[in-house]
């Protein structure tokens, strides 16, 4: 297969990216033969996701030859993972924990990132505790925008059953469209969205998780999978994670180069908007943060609101795995 000037383009940079890491990395043929060479994902349309999306050619450097992005909603992205239907991927850390603690047998292996979601408000929102008795748009109970409103609110001391009003919409994009005619008082928006609001000038910002704890100091967006797959295929496992953090590097050192990736792959429309989140987007905390510390800390808070039923210590015996981790902190040293 010839190399096209744009996939040349992307693996010089993703070389140079982080210290060279394709050039320093074994080659694929000189380790242990992968169980297989097809991975599937989600396509999500969130630039959170950007490092699983962005991938692609550095997956194939890995041995992969059939990748493929399937369009699902994200609210059912654990029972995929779990019906085989999807492989590994990026999803929020609250989302797996509920999900861990459902039963579903899934496994999370690292935190990607930190800082997805930003809560903006209206002329009556100034701050968190002005939710009381507010609207809230949200695509869906138990969606990641709900959880996260969930958590926020319970942090200053509101009930968010009996407090907020939870206005619930088809989809991100409507609830965001809420916001924006004035239906509703708040919403919670994952990139794009925040920077579309920016631009169009609506609302303003109460809550931003890249710089406001203490949601700064943990992970959003964790990389995890089925739990059948990663004990088949270990060796696919950590050769799809290590594809995937050199992408994360690739996210922190040449956010343009990514964001360019994101718009001629199908996965976002706007690269203005694409590169102002991966500019922002705290990238660089993969090797410096816990991923257990995350997780820990989100068991804890959905155990207070009621939300889940394990302890962190079950949620964490049942549904982690660091060791793959581990191996790549030392490979991908920075």
């Amino acid at each position: 297969m010839s190399v096209t000037p744009t996939r040349r383009r992307f693996l010089a940079n993703a070389a140079m990216a982080g210290g060279a890491f394709l050039l320093r990395a074994p080659p694929a043929v000189a380790e242990e033969e992968l169980e297989t060479t097809s991975l599937r994902f989600i396509k999500t349309g969130s630039i959170c996701s950007a490092p699983q999306d962005v991938a692609e050619e550095l997956l194939r450097a890995e041995g992969f030859t059939d990748i493929r992005y399937l369009a699902l909603p994200s609210q059912s992205f654990q029972e995929k993972l779990v019906s085989g239907e999807l492989d590994l991927g990026l999803e929020y850390a609250s989302k797996y924990v509920v999900a861990i603690d459902r039963g579903l047998p899934v496994t999370m292996l690292a935190g990607a990132h930190v800082g997805c979601f930003e809560l903006f408000g209206n002329e009556n929102v100034r701050s968190i505790i002005d939710l009381k008795g507010k609207r809230v748009g949200i695509p869906g109970f138990g969606s990641p925008y709900h959880l996260f409103i969930v958590l926020i609110a319970a942090q200053v001391g509101l009930d968010p059953k009996k407090d907020i009003d939870c206005v619930v919409a088809s989809s991100s994009v409507e609830s965001m469209q809420l916001f924006v005619d004035g239906k509703t008082d708040a919403f919670l928006g994952f990139p794009p969205q925040p920077q579309e609001l920016r631009a169009r000038h609506v609302g303003h910002v109460i809550v931003d998780s890249a710089l406001d704890r203490p949601w700064s100091e943990y992970f959003c967006c964790m990389l995890g999978g089925s739990r059948e797959f990663v004990r088949k295929c270990p060796v696919a496992t950590k050769r799809a994670a290590r594809a995937i953090f050199k992408a994360v590097d690739l996210c922190a050192t040449d956010p343009a180069r990514a964001a360019q990736q994101l718009v001629e792959g199908g996965f976002t429309p706007r690269y203005d908007y694409a590169r102002q989140a991966l500019s922002k987007l705290p990238y660089d905390k993969w090797r410096e943060y816990d991923p257990e510390d995350t997780v820990r800390y989100y068991a804890l808070r959905l155990h207070e609101v009621g939300l889940i039923k394990s302890s962190p210590q079950k949620i964490i015996a049942d549904g982690t795995d660091w060791h793959f981790l581990d191996e790549l902190k030392r490979e991908l040293k920075a």
